[in-house]
């Protein structure tokens, strides 16, 4: 489903265009990859999203999120690169995806930050995305990430850390 997922956020955003305007006016109708459609008690469609890319804004931001959007990070275990695009408090993902990803002795990390990265793709790692808990990455200096979508999300790269476009600026105001 995640693989699937990808490719129609790619589409949407050259089919809907990729400048700050249009992403915010995407993301405010719930077109943002990872946004699915709910039913509620009274019968309204509410959005739930998933894996770091809700449309809501993250504000406050809790204190104990470690790591914020624009940082550069690498896998422990995988030792993999990439940049954090987003977090949610907790794991945001449908428990029947959770329940094998985290076996019995692991349990009480979906309860745990969260992270969606972008992985470099100069490690040859097979995966373009990753989403994370945050005992699993440690933040990096001096490395810079490349990634076909990095411009989609970021303006720049300041030796520390990259620079969010407006829309997820907006999205992320603490970060």
């Amino acid at each position: 489903m995640l693989i699937c997922a990808l490719p129609a956020q790619y589409l949407i955003s050259q089919w809907y265009g990729t400048d700050s305007a249009e992403r915010i006016q995407i993301t405010e109708r719930n077109w943002y990859y990872g946004e699915n459609k709910t039913k509620s008690s009274n019968n309204e469609a509410k959005p739930h999203s998933y894996l770091a890319e809700s449309a809501h804004v993250h504000s406050p931001k809790p204190e104990y999120i470690k790591f914020c959007v624009g940082q550069v990070i690498i896998h422990r275990r995988f030792g993999y690169s990439g940049v954090i695009v987003g977090w949610d408090v907790k794991a945001s993902t449908p428990e029947e995806q959770l329940q094998p990803r985290y076996p019995p002795v692991k349990q009480d990390l979906k309860d745990t930050p969260h992270y969606q990265i972008l992985i470099n793709k100069a490690n040859g790692f097979g995966k373009s995305t990753a989403y994370v808990p945050e005992e699993e990455i440690t933040v990096i200096m001096g490395l810079e990430v490349y990634h076909p979508d990095m411009e989609n999300y970021f303006s720049g790269y300041d030796g520390s850390k990259y620079i969010m476009q407006p829309w997820l600026k907006k999205l992320y105001p603490h970060d």
